[in-house]
């Protein structure tokens, strides 16, 4: 049980989402874009722990980079993970239809996996933590209704204290369209996430940062690092095709770089140095090195990464 003063971190952090949740919705655009901003920029400035790993991280990004050029980088990310939040305590007021539309000349790649829909085929998007995910799953909803299939997806989310707030956050994106299923409850996860695929649905796994300690062994980024097996684990299971995908900021409006299917043999060995799903999460993180790169602002990773340096 948490002890007094984390549970009053927990309540003062549960009281700020409300907060943000009840207010940013309301005012306008412009000033909220600039406080979010400067409160970005205010980070950046004191340096602390998270901007510290966005710029190790980004490092290995952009190996080459001057510091000035690397500073410049880790201004426009952390700006960039601001908006993430500005959106996302704004975006339950939002008309779906309007985020469809400000997207659809921003999105690239995507054809393939809507071809595996038609054919009555589950997709699987493994994105990193990168621009909006939340939009980007709201225009997938958006897809699907188009095409005449479920206007649903499914996700899992990491639970969160306080409970409060882990259930403003379930709301919050069943408000989306998306099915959520509690990543603690993995017996659970599992049959959601299979259902839907076998389905032939569309399940979206955020897949670039392993919290279990069971993921797989990579190369990412040029460094040793361990991301979750479960997206080439479950593609070999149902049959769905595997996509790499990278939403991103498009000016004022949203976009995302879908990334050809990644094959995961369903005849070769299930573990072991050489799997398929081994093989296939390698090619995972091949991919989302080349995609962060396209756009490495956009990508919101402000902590570790398991199984790398540091």
């Amino acid at each position: 049980m948490p002890d007094g003063p984390t549970r009053a971190r927990e309540a003062l952090a549960g009281a700020g989402y409300a907060a943000g949740w009840a207010v940013v919705g309301k005012l306008p655009p412009a000033v909220v874009a600039r406080v979010f901003d400067a409160g970005a920029d205010l980070a950046t400035r004191r340096g602390g722990p998270g901007v510290q790993r966005l710029r190790a991280n980004l490092a290995r990004v952009r190996p080459d980079a001057a510091p000035a050029e690397l500073d410049d980088l880790v201004r426009r990310g952390m700006r960039s993970y601001a908006r993430y939040w500005r959106e996302a305590f704004a975006l339950p007021s939002l008309e779906p239809g309007a985020l469809h539309r400000a997207m659809h000349p921003h999105v690239h790649g995507i054809d393939a996996s809507l071809e595996a829909l038609r054919a009555g085929r589950g997709v699987l998007y493994a994105l990193p933590h990168a621009g909006n995910w939340d939009v980007a799953g709201v225009y997938m909803v958006g897809e699907l209704a188009r095409l005449g299939l479920e206007p649903a997806i499914t996700t899992v989310v990491q639970r969160l204290r306080p409970e409060s707030l882990f259930r403003r956050f379930l709301d919050y994106r069943r408000s989306l369209g998306f099915e959520v299923v509690p990543a603690d409850d993995p017996r659970s996860a599992h049959r959601a996430l299979t259902a839907r695929l076998r389905a032939g649905g569309v399940v979206c796994l955020i897949a670039d940062r392993d919290l279990s300690g069971t993921g797989v062994d990579v190369r990412f980024l040029g460094a040793p690092a361990r991301l979750p097996a479960g997206p080439a684990r479950l593609a070999r299971l149902t049959g769905a095709a595997l996509h790499p995908a990278y939403p991103v900021f498009a000016g004022a409006a949203w976009g995302v770089h879908v990334g050809p299917e990644i094959p995961v043999d369903g005849a070769a060995a299930v573990s072991g140095p050489g799997s398929a799903v081994v093989k296939a999460t390698q090619a995972l993180a091949d991919a989302f090195g080349e995609l962060i790169a396209h756009r490495p602002e956009d990508w919101h990773m402000l902590q570790p990464i398991p199984g790398g340096p540091g």
